[in-house]
């Protein structure tokens, strides 16, 4: 069985992350979706939180599995979760350097797990947490970020948001 983990932060989810998983599906016969923390970085949501994100939008799969880890390398993950592959969205020149060097240090270290890089079509190449977070708060914000989330992940934000709003 071919196992691919497509490891992220997910804060929030997009439909950039929808379109890698669904595109992992196609390519994989499992995806291990693993959200992983960053101690140096702020969270939105909570991991819990964006574990159910995620569950409630993406289709239910028996092929599919959403769960985290904490203070390892990836490949030490992938590796405990019998994973063959890493899963990688390059969307501009930076996420490229960045994905290469990475995919070397994970050859290092694990030269048994291969990393495959997708490239998200022109709707989504722009598409990221950070981008999405960015776009809250100016009057109207809720038509654009709507088109770049899915349902779930929108009335989430809203949920979030309107405890800050006038």
């Amino acid at each position: 069985m071919q196992t691919a983990v497509y490891a992220g932060s997910f804060d929030p989810p997009t439909n950039g992350h929808l379109w890698m998983i669904s595109q992992g599906l196609t390519l994989f016969d499992r995806i291990v979706v693993a959200i992983g923390q960053n101690p140096e970085k702020r969270y939105t949501f909570t991991t819990q939180e964006r574990i159910e994100l995620l569950e409630s939008s993406i289709p239910s799969c028996d092929r599919l599995k959403i769960t985290h880890f904490d203070n390892r390398y990836l490949v030490d993950y992938a590796r405990e979760v019998g994973a063959q592959f890493i899963l990688r969205g390059i969307r501009s020149p930076q996420d490229y350097e960045y994905e290469r060097v990475m995919r070397h240090i994970n050859e290092d270290m694990a030269p048994e797990i291969s990393t495959v890089f997708l490239m998200p079509p022109r709707d989504k190449a722009e598409l990221s947490s950070s981008m999405v977070m960015g776009l809250i708060g100016p009057s109207g914000w809720q038509k654009t970020v709507r088109r770049y989330v899915p349902a779930p992940v929108f009335q989430a934000l809203e949920a979030k948001r309107s405890p800050l709003q006038p």
